[in-house]
């Protein structure tokens, strides 16, 4: 089979696209035929060394997919030709993945390959951020950092549909104009005076902030309120500015970490928060911008999209 691959750590020249052993499926797993391949901010950090990879160079990236199953290695809940996605999968950057049945999630017949690929992760983590770390509740303020990127336009509507007041962040006009028309309620550019302008709003402070960047933390503290929050599940700033700790216990504020492995915890769970995910899709409480395409082989062309900050909404890889 061809995956992209990458045998050292760097930038997207790294990436190779090449022929490797097809995986064979152990117990307990099926052979899945990747239709669809989600392209996240995580993989790019895999890739220059922030984050661990599995397996041995030439490594696979990538956890996030869709296809059919054409092996089901005899498991008698699964046959040949079934739609399925999943979301925390290694190896995925590849035209055939071997996927432990526990990880699987059934994939309905209204819901696309590429709409799933865009869907699990950022879904699935709007879905526990609005619920876990923080569970909304009608009347909150909610700021949300980088409202106009794949996450961002998951909690944007997430929010409004549990009735809270979103504020959005974003770096552009254009960025701007999709928070908007995703039903956020006012919406600031980072080059803008954009604490002194939240502040004049809501004098109290924001109820919760949804910080994915990392070097915006300080900053979101100052707009939070006495007894707030800041829900800090991203570090797409590269780093941490979290000011003067004093700050934090004068006002008692709350900053909480997530990350969507320590809610994937089984099959049960996985299936239970996907259905929340497919049934905002399904109902049209949520939509999705139409992702950006690239073909597997164009992975190094992808990375670099990305790491742009060109795009709205998700990439997909094609294989």
């Amino acid at each position: 089979m061809k995956a992209l691959t990458l045998s050292t750590f760097g930038n997207p020249g790294v990436l190779v696209y090449q022929e490797v052993t097809n995986p064979s499926p152990k117990f307990n797993e099926v052979l899945v035929e990747m239709k669809a391949i989600g392209l996240n901010f995580a993989d790019l950090m895999r890739r220059n060394g922030t984050y661990p990879l599995r397996g041995q160079a030439p490594y696979i990236n990538g956890y996030e997919g869709a296809g059919i199953i054409v092996d089901a290695n005899n498991h008698p809940k699964y046959k040949t030709g079934d739609r399925v996605a999943f979301a925390d999968v290694p190896f995925a950057n590849a035209e055939l993945v071997a996927v432990p049945v526990d990880h699987i999630i059934p994939l309905p017949e209204d819901v696309s390959f590429e709409t799933a690929a865009a869907s699990m992760l950022q879904g699935l983590t709007a879905q526990y951020l609005t619920s876990d770390s923080h569970p909304i509740k009608a009347g909150e303020t909610v700021l949300i950092h980088a409202s106009a990127g794949g996450v961002g336009q998951w909690l944007i509507q997430v929010c409004k549909l549990q009735g809270a007041n979103v504020i959005g962040m974003t770096s552009s006009e254009n960025k701007r104009e999709i928070s908007l028309s995703l039903g956020a309620d006012a919406v600031f550019l980072y080059s803008e005076d954009w604490k002194s302008k939240i502040l004049n709003m809501f004098p109290q402070g924001i109820d919760v902030v949804y910080d994915s960047i990392g070097t915006t933390l300080n900053d979101s503290l100052q707009v939070t309120r006495i007894l707030g929050k800041v829900v800090l599940f991203g570090l797409a700033g590269g780093k941490l500015e979290i000011g003067n700790p004093l700050n934090i216990i004068a006002k008692s504020q709350t900053i909480i970490g997530g990350d969507l492995w320590n809610y994937l915890t089984s099959k049960e769970e996985r299936i239970r928060r996907a259905k929340q995910l497919f049934a905002w899709l399904q109902n049209k409480h949520v939509q999705i911008s139409p992702p950006t395409l690239f073909k597997l082989s164009e992975g190094k062309k992808a990375h670099e999209f990305l790491e742009s900050r060109q795009s709205t909404g998700k990439i997909v890889l094609i294989p």
